[in-house]
């Protein structure tokens, strides 16, 4: 990805995440005054989860704010898992979250306590929802262009905002109109499941990416395929790749004739690297040149058959 490139989304990340955090306060002061008012343990558990996602959201803006500084000679490969960071650090928070509500919510319902002014808590939770679906849809459509890990994850904290508002609604209605004694501690347990297992959904692929993990098949097969298509390309083997931020990483060793000049093998490289970049704008790619037919016997990896080697039809 170049300069230039890399200067359209980080703005783009960081406008997504300042709304998180203009959405979080409104929400956070909105839902303070209905738990207030009701005294509803699931109204509790929501405006929990919503403090936290202003905490998340601050951090993940620091995060994006780091993962944007370009490579320096400390970190050559960029900053891009500061956003990985960030999001295990919000999995940190739900998790605090979950056990502090379920431990609330277990507590009154042995003590068979009771909520009030069932009205406020709906009509705020209702708001709730709809102010969220307006950020989720926004923030989707950032996801799609920059591709963030980070605002994926803070979307996963405000989808759960939106199920628990829901949950809130049905636990007030539940216990106030209908006379279900019990109904809001039950949904706060709920609720705490929820919120531990979106932790675990979220923590997933910040972990992938510390990781190094490799990427889908689907998208490593049509990576190739693209390489394979070049002209001079006689083998590719070695293949590797990971996923850091905003951006993905490939290399791989690429086989030429061995009675090329270097110049001519150079340029052969040169071509495919320039197809690569046309088709994957923000992949950053590396290619090692090999004689056709070379083996890289001290690779433990080759030898162990982990990255076989790979054809695909030529041009």
């Amino acid at each position: 990805m170049t300069q230039e490139e890399r200067g359209r989304v980080i703005p783009l990340a960081a406008r997504a995440a300042l709304a998180s955090v203009a959405m979080a306060s409104f929400l956070l002061l909105l839902k303070a005054f209905a738990a207030w008012r009701t005294g509803s343990v699931s109204m509790l558990g929501s405006l929990a989860d919503t403090g936290l996602d202003l905490l998340a959201s601050l951090v993940t803006l620091y995060g994006v704010k780091i993962a944007a500084e370009p490579a320096d000679k400390d970190h050559r490969y960029g900053h891009g898992k500061a956003e990985a960071l960030a999001a295990l650090f919000q999995v940190a928070l739900i998790t605090v979250s979950a056990v502090a509500i379920g431990w609330r919510a277990i507590g009154t319902l042995k003590s068979n306590e009771a909520t009030q002014d069932a009205g406020t808590g709906i009509w705020v939770s209702g708001l709730t929802i709809a102010a969220t679906m307006v950020l989720l849809v926004y923030q989707r459509s950032i996801i799609r262009k920059t591709g963030s890990v980070a605002i994926l994850a803070d979307n996963v904290h405000y989808q759960s905002d939106v199920a628990l508002s829901g949950a809130v609604i049905v636990a007030l209605v539940l216990e106030q109109f209908v006379g279900w004694r019990g109904a809001d501690p039950v949904f706060g347990v709920g609720i705490a499941v929820w919120l531990a297992f979106g932790a675990i959904r979220a923590s997933s692929q910040a972990v992938n990416m510390l990781m190094d993990r490799e990427w889908p098949e689907e998208q490593k097969t049509s990576f190739l395929e693209v390489a394979a298509r070049q002209p001079g390309l006689q083998g590719i083997h070695d293949f590797r790749t990971r996923h850091s931020g905003s951006h993905d990483f490939a290399q791989f060793h690429m086989e030429v004739d061995p009675d090329l000049r270097v110049s001519e093998a150079h340029d052969s490289v040169e071509r495919v690297e320039g197809a690569l970049r046309r088709a994957f704008p923000k992949v950053e790619v590396l290619i090692h040149l090999d004689p056709s037919g070379h083996v890289d016997t001290a690779d433990e990896l080759q030898e162990a058959d982990v990255t076989p080697h790979w054809f695909g039809k030529r041009a």
